[in-house]
């Protein structure tokens, strides 16, 4: 039982999301409340070092979780099938790779946020 999309387009439910998330929930006479002078769109002032801070973090588990599972994988397998590094090196290997596709993804995200 598919919606036509005119079907779709005259859906009460569908009509009140779209209003509901275009909508602002202040009024229009509320005024916009303000801290020390500062206009309603400025940024705080721990926004630039919170978003550094969280941008290290997601940098450092990519870094580090990808690589160092990789390794316990490797020793795990190499435990389970009597192939002493054989395991090891294949799953460091894949895990260095993992964490540098992470890290580019992440990159790639950043440079596209400041265009």
């Amino acid at each position: 039982a598919r919606l036509t999309r005119s079907e779709l387009a005259n859906s009460p439910l569908l009509c009140y999301h779209v209003k509901v998330m275009t909508e602002s929930p202040r009024h229009a006479s509320e005024p916009s409340r303000t801290t020390k002078g500062q206009s309603p769109d400025a940024p705080s002032p721990l926004s630039a070092p919170l978003l550094i801070f969280m941008t290290a973090l997601d940098t450092t588990w990519r870094a580090f979780v990808p690589t160092l599972g990789g390794v316990f994988a490797g020793i795990g397998l190499d435990y389970l099938f009597h192939s002493a590094p054989i395991a090891t090196i294949i799953c460091l290997i894949a895990g260095v790779i993992i964490s540098a596709l992470l890290v580019a993804q992440q990159l790639r995200a950043v440079r596209r946020m400041q265009k």
